[in-house]
């Protein structure tokens, strides 16, 4: 037969996994491991671009008062 039918497909014998309860909760743990990894990582990531987005939207003179503060030790902020 040089074709399987249709018929044929619908009792092949299926393929069973045993495996005990300590691998799987191994492999579960592992699993939301990598999982929260990855989660701190990109945190990390949007934390570093929030910080530069914020950074170039602060108003330049705002820096510059900041300088001149430390500058002549006064704080005057009119």
């Amino acid at each position: 037969m040089l074709y399987p039918s249709l018929f044929d497909s619908f009792f092949a014998p299926t393929r069973v996994i045993v495996v005990s309860e300590e691998r799987l909760q191994a492999a579960e743990r592992e699993a939301r491991q990598q999982q929260l990894e990855a989660l701190d990582s990109r945190i990390d990531e949007l934390t570093k671009y929030r910080t530069s987005l914020y950074n170039q939207l602060k108003p330049s003179n705002e820096k510059a008062g900041k300088d001149l503060d430390q500058l002549d030790g006064v704080d005057c902020d009119v």
